[in-house]
């Protein structure tokens, strides 16, 4: 890379920085427990809106995982989220009703939370309907794997979103407050999935599975992004430029072997398709706040009335994260 692209790089990053600054003033603070991070603490940032229902089971989950905190933003609201948020002693929460993507799509504010309350911790941002699996997660809690991070001095750890999704119509089985999401949808594409390079950010980009199957099959390039790297080593100068996709500055792109053998990676089960995705997606669409003109909530709406099953004959039941490993879509790298 030359000289003129790294000064450009470092203009974007500068650029992001300077808009959280600004977009932190549509914040306000709802319930403010920030006094009881501990230096040691593993953070979990989420943005959100109107996730209720799914609230209880994704708390339980992260806790259960060795979360220590939990920061969101609650963006505007109405069905007693925020509400419920600020009476868990583990959460803080700050409420706005501005624009969703004129924050490109939450970032802005995530960015900011992270510069003041992250740095220095290992950080977590994720939407309420993803739920991080990594190597021996079923045996190792997370500060293990922060721990081992440490140690090698690797600064973030990537994730693949696996679209998780039931057999049969989505809304067949109605999803219940504090259940687990895959009790339901416990289904996933095993193959079917395309990889390139960005060769700007130096981030893999992949793109495939069910919705790219099902609900842009004329045009899979169109369909939404699954690469992630929502576990960082947050440090002040770090931003988030595109979602969770990519990062500056460029080195925390750099999570995969181009020369041989593989590195530690994890995936996200992506609980999207269950019961409440229906109404979610009326709700979005109408307020046309999501990227590309809300181009994937119109891919739904096109599709769900359908009743469509996304369910295949090459569909696998989800068991566990050694099934992810062997099929390849995460990798334990040299973590033994």
């Amino acid at each position: 890379m030359g000289l003129r692209e790294i000064a450009r790089l470092r203009r974007k990053r500068r650029i992001r920085q300077i808009r959280a600054f600004r977009k932190s003033r549509e914040l306000s603070l709802y319930s403010d427990r920030t006094g009881d991070i501990h230096p040691e603490d593993i953070l979990v940032f989420v943005t959100a809106r109107n996730e209720r229902i799914r609230l209880p089971y994704f708390l339980r989950y992260y806790r259960e995982m060795g979360v220590g905190h939990f920061l969101f933003v609650d963006n505007g609201s109405d069905d007693g989220s925020a509400e419920y948020l600020a009476q868990q002693e583990d959460c803080s929460v700050w409420r706005t009703e501005a624009s969703y993507k004129a924050s490109n799509f939450g970032i802005d504010w995530m960015n900011w939370l992270l510069r003041k309350h992250g740095t220095g911790h290992w950080t977590l941002t994720l939407d309420p309907d993803e739920f991080f699996v990594y190597p021996f997660c079923d045996t190792r809690p997370i500060q293990a794997l922060t721990d081992w991070l440490d140690t090698y001095g690797i600064r973030s750890f990537p994730a693949m979103l696996l679209d998780m999704y039931p057999k049969g119509p989505i809304d067949a089985q109605p999803y219940r407050e504090g259940q687990n999401p895959f009790d339901l949808a416990c289904w996933f594409d095993a193959g079917n999935y395309m990889i390139s390079q960005n060769s700007e950010t130096n981030n893999l980009w992949i793109q495939g599975g069910p919705r790219a199957r099902i609900f842009f099959p004329d045009a899979p390039k169109k369909a939404p992004s699954l690469n992630k790297i929502p576990l960082v080593k947050w440090e002040r100068g770090n931003v988030y430029i595109s979602s969770t996709h990519a990062l500056l500055p460029r080195g925390l792109n750099q999570v995969y072997d181009t020369i041989g053998g593989e590195m530690v990676s994890g995936c996200l089960l992506h609980a999207k398709f269950l019961s409440p995705l229906t109404d979610k997606v009326e709700e979005e669409l109408e307020r046309k706040q999501h990227y590309a003109g809300s181009r994937e909530y119109h891919a739904y709406a096109r599709t769900i009335s359908k009743e469509p099953d996304l369910w295949c004959k090459w569909s696998e039941k989800y068991i566990n994260w050694r099934q992810l490993e062997i099929l390849g879509l995460m990798s334990k790298g040299n973590w033994a």
